[in-house]
């Protein structure tokens, strides 16, 4: 097994200077020395516990190494992150020192309060938001939408990474079971069902499969569903993993739009989904190609956009005057599993990185759905779970671009 020594340095760099500086906090303000001894020593453990984390082998691993790694990655930082934020206040009580030779305690134990705070929350996210589904609904008027589609009802959800949750099925129920309470006609699924191989997916397809619409489920994949993050003895492997996904997905009664389109119909009207595959990030591939999923893009016909990735309503669809495609729903981005206030880090890799948008004359608009599941880190810290209702109604030019949204 090659170690990932950069990393590793890097990590254990990062553990002894806070470690350091705070245990010399500790040796100035608390008079017992076995308080400091005991921390120096479990600082060293804390070490040896994050090289053990580093040196895991997650892209050859098993589902349940993975699975192991995740949560012993999240509980050292859920350590290292309330070390972090005691620093930086304890910086600011040692600021006194220039001109007055003492410490504010007062600083002092607001950073100690404030560390607690940040601990408490860090694991409040994973395990309790994290599964704590929120139902957003919003209603989008269109001049353009056939008259039969007035009124119609579509669920979206995303990002599901059902390895996360091991063969335990009970928050997937509760989707699923929140999903159908909501009567939708159609139900769209915009990539991300797994964490790296379709291995994870066969303990959920039996609960996946009781979700139903009229119109049924339509999916697509996302950057996790083919493989690409994980090792395979030959390419034949990751082949086989990749149609496994396509025939478990067959078996679940979803329809996977794999760069094709499927039309939706009411009375004489119609309406088009379109599903690319995935519009990879580098260093990954595109796999997405629209001209292949929807021929002529320019047409009359009312269509809805499924990608996973909103970096490709950015780059090919939004202010395209030749791309008629009025709504886009993409997923994929978390809000990198932390929101709070409406601000999110993912602003800063994303543009697009959760609710609705728009180009400047409201021809084109995305929605992106900051998905149901975790991956990574088993948290959710703020950037609740989210399934998202999407009304369609016809309205007149003028209330084209208008939108309502309503969150629950």
């Amino acid at each position: 097994m090659r170690l990932p020594i950069l990393p590793m340095i890097i990590l254990i760099a990062f553990n002894l200077l806070v470690d350091g500086y705070i245990w010399s906090v500790l040796r100035r303000v608390v008079c017992n020395r076995r308080v400091s001894k005991a921390y120096a020593v479990s600082s060293l453990l804390l070490i040896l516990y994050a090289v053990v984390i580093v040196a895991l082998p997650r892209r050859r691993g098993g589902d349940s190494l993975l699975l192991a790694d995740m949560w012993m990655l999240y509980s050292y930082f859920t350590i290292y992150v309330p070390k972090l934020v005691f620093a930086l206040f304890s910086l600011s009580a040692m600021l006194p020192m220039l001109w007055k030779r003492h410490i504010s305690r007062p600083l002092l134990l607001t950073g100690t309060v404030v560390a607690v705070f940040t601990f408490v929350v860090m694991w409040w996210g994973a395990l309790v938001n994290r599964t704590r589904c929120q139902v957003k609904e919003i209603t989008l008027c269109f001049d353009r939408l056939p008259e039969a589609f007035d009124g119609y009802r579509m669920v979206q959800f995303s990002d599901f990474h059902v390895g996360t949750y091991g063969s335990d099925t009970t928050f997937v129920s509760e989707v699923v079971k929140t999903i159908n309470g909501l009567n939708p006609d159609v139900i769209f699924f915009t990539g991300d069902i797994v964490n790296r191989r379709t291995d994870e997916l066969p303990p959920f397809t039996a609960t996946l499969s009781r979700l139903s619409a009229p119109d049924g489920v339509i999916s697509i994949l996302g950057n996790h569903d083919y493989g690409d993050y994980s090792e395979w003895p030959s390419a034949q492997a990751k082949a086989d993993n990749l149609t496994r996904m396509h025939a478990l997905q067959a078996d679940m009664g979803w329809s996977l739009l794999l760069n094709s389109s499927e039309i939706l119909k009411r009375g004489g009207d119609s309406i088009a989904v379109v599903g690319v595959e995935n519009w990879g990030d580098p260093p990954f591939s595109v796999y997405g190609d629209l001209g292949k999923a929807y021929p002529a893009l320019g047409d009359s016909v009312f269509k809805i956009l499924l990608t996973h990735n909103p970096a490709h309503w950015v780059e090919e669809v939004g202010s395209c005057d030749s791309v008629e495609i009025p709504l886009s729903l993409s997923g994929h981005t978390h809000a990198m599993q932390i929101e709070v206030g409406g601000w999110s880090p993912a602003k800063y890799r994303y543009p697009t990185w959760g609710g609705l948008y728009s180009d400047s004359d409201g021809s084109h608009m995305l929605y992106v759905n900051i998905g149901v599941g975790a991956v990574a880190l088993p948290m959710r810290i703020g950037a609740t779970p989210e399934i998202t209702l999407i009304t369609l109604r016809r309205c007149q030019a003028e209330s084209a671009t208008s939108s309502q949204t309503i969150i629950k």
